[in-house]
């Protein structure tokens, strides 16, 4: 990583505040060199879209810990780009959660994403507290709000939290997680519209202002609709399963049926007034790329244009 000033990175509430929508890409810290090389080369790809911001997952239980501190720091050093870490309570004591806080800001990251997390090895395990860590992700913003000047995102959920027995303790706990500190929120992925939309109006509802992103998700290939997308639990349309898998081993038409799908959602999401659009590029960019170009999306990101003096980082000067 160069050496050199940090340079201080905006907050994400200070730019969903300017004005605008939000853009912003979601990659994963990658396991080899050469899945590295794939990463920066699509990061490098989308930079030019000029998001809000981009984030970098940290792996269940923690796992991917250093590699997601490092990814990000790397980003907040070397491109024009907004980065945003994500870290989770689970399994994690409050020591280790107060080492992982102080080496996003040595690198420079005053963004994160806190989430209390799934457990390693099974997602739907029963979830255990660390006897030294934290209970709840409201415990987690706390933390994070009182060890400096970060600003705070959370997670949402459009159909609402696996372990949450029905929507009113949904929406008590998120609210819960704002109170805290929250600045801003991002959603599970979705493929119903109007599941968002009931979101946010049951949020407002409760008196919570804070702005929620909603996360979208490309089906870029069978193996996306497969793994990603039934592991994860959210609800799919039957008639788009039925054209993905009727489009075989074509992937370009996968790919188009995907992209026409999500192009779908964006426009109504955008025409609803969401704040914006996260995407889950799986670090790839075709995609998402395709998406911007559809639907004019470049130029239009709130805080967008690359802050003067990361400009000038990148380019050396």
């Amino acid at each position: 990583m160069p050496s050199g000033v940090l340079h201080r990175a905006p907050a994400i509430r200070e730019l969903l505040a300017s004005g605008g929508e939000s853009f912003s890409f979601e990659f994963m810290p990658p396991k080899t060199a050469e899945a590295e090389r794939r990463l920066w080369r699509a990061i490098r790809e989308l930079e030019p879209l000029r998001p809000t911001f981009v984030s970098v997952t940290y792996g269940a239980g923690g796992s991917t810990r250093d590699r997601t501190v490092r990814m990000t720091g790397r980003i907040a050093a070397e491109t024009t780009l907004t980065p945003v870490g994500h870290f989770t309570a689970v399994d994690h004591s409050v020591a280790e959660l107060r080492h992982v806080i102080g080496s996003y800001a040595a690198v420079g990251v005053r963004n994160v994403l806190a989430l209390r997390g799934d457990p390693a090895g099974d997602p739907n395990a029963e979830w255990v507290a660390n006897p030294e860590g934290l209970e709840y992700a409201a415990d987690l913003v706390r933390l994070v709000k009182a060890s400096g000047d970060f600003c705070v995102g959370v997670g949402a959920f459009p159909e609402g939290h696996p372990r949450s027995p029905d929507f009113e303790s949904d929406t008590e706990y998120f609210v819960r997680k704002c109170r805290a500190g929250a600045d801003f929120a991002i959603t599970q992925m979705f493929f119903y519209v109007e599941d968002y939309l009931r979101l946010r109006d049951r949020v407002a509802a409760a008196g919570c202002e804070v702005p929620i992103i909603p996360g979208i998700m490309p089906i870029t290939s069978q193996r996306t609709l497969e793994r990603i997308v039934v592991l994860s639990g959210a609800r799919f349309p039957a008639a788009l399963g039925d054209e993905v898998r009727a489009a075989g081993d074509d992937s370009a038409a996968v790919r188009e049926i995907g992209v026409r799908y999500a192009a779908g959602m964006c426009e109504r999401l955008l025409a609803e007034g969401s704040p914006g659009l996260h995407f889950y590029t799986l670090n790839g960019s075709l995609s998402t790329r395709e998406i911007y170009q559809r639907l004019g999306l470049a130029g239009r990101a709130a805080g967008g244009s690359p802050h003067p003096a990361r400009a000038r980082l990148a380019a050396g000067t």
